[in-house]
């Protein structure tokens, strides 16, 4: 089961979303988007919270009021972290996690440190978790079939994106020759390489 929340903080809303139990988080760890920024409660156990990014934006382009849903959310499903205050909460891009084999069940690294940020949270906000919790919504999606539809949407966008290149290389290369063929003929139209009846004619030619 994944939990869906909409932050409409912001328009147009985002969704954060977040996996039951820890069984679940492994299914969103392995079939995550590109767009999905992660958030964890810092040094101790909580959700791992995802928030689906429109494509194209990145980790710097969450609107700071949508961080902060996240981060409250977050903190109120941590069974320590909802009880404490100063806490921090770190987040990275999907494409960050670094999930082995040796890894028990829910736990995750990272690829490079220097991609997760931390944003610190004093204290639980309730008008913000109540607000979100109002939205939640509980789904039993196909990760891997919602993964696999979405991959090929960007390849098809992709492939339209190179037919369009090679159209308008092919329509450049069509212009670029039409002006030099346009060129070679006005250079042969010019004065010097011309003849006319006074030029190179006899009136008497003629009779």
């Amino acid at each position: 089961m994944v939990f869906y929340f909409t932050s409409a903080v912001v328009n147009p809303p985002f969704t954060i979303y977040m996996g039951k139990d820890k069984y679940e988080n492994e299914g969103l760890i392995k079939y995550g988007w590109p767009e999905d920024i992660w958030f964890h409660v810092d040094k101790l156990s909580s959700a791992h919270v995802y928030l689906r990014m429109p494509k194209g934006k990145t980790i710097d382009d969450i609107p700071p009021e949508v961080l902060i849903d996240c981060a409250q959310l977050v903190k109120n499903n941590s069974i320590q972290g909802c009880k404490m205050n100063n806490i921090n909460v770190v987040y990275t891009p999907w494409s960050n996690l670094k999930k082995t084999g040796d890894m028990d069940v829910g736990q995750i690294g990272f690829y490079r440190q220097k991609e997760v940020k931390v944003v610190a949270v004093e204290k639980k906000v309730n008008e913000i978790v109540n607000r979100l919790e109002k939205t939640k919504e509980e789904r039993f999606p196909d990760l891997a079939a919602e993964k696999e539809e979405r991959d090929q949407e960007e390849r098809n966008e992709k492939k339209a994106q190179l037919q369009e290149q090679n159209r308008r290389e092919k329509e450049e290369h069509k212009k670029k020759k039409e002006m030099e063929e346009l060129k070679s003929y006005s250079s042969l139209m010019k004065g010097e390489n011309m003849k006319t009846n006074e030029d190179g004619y006899d009136s008497d030619d003629f009779m």
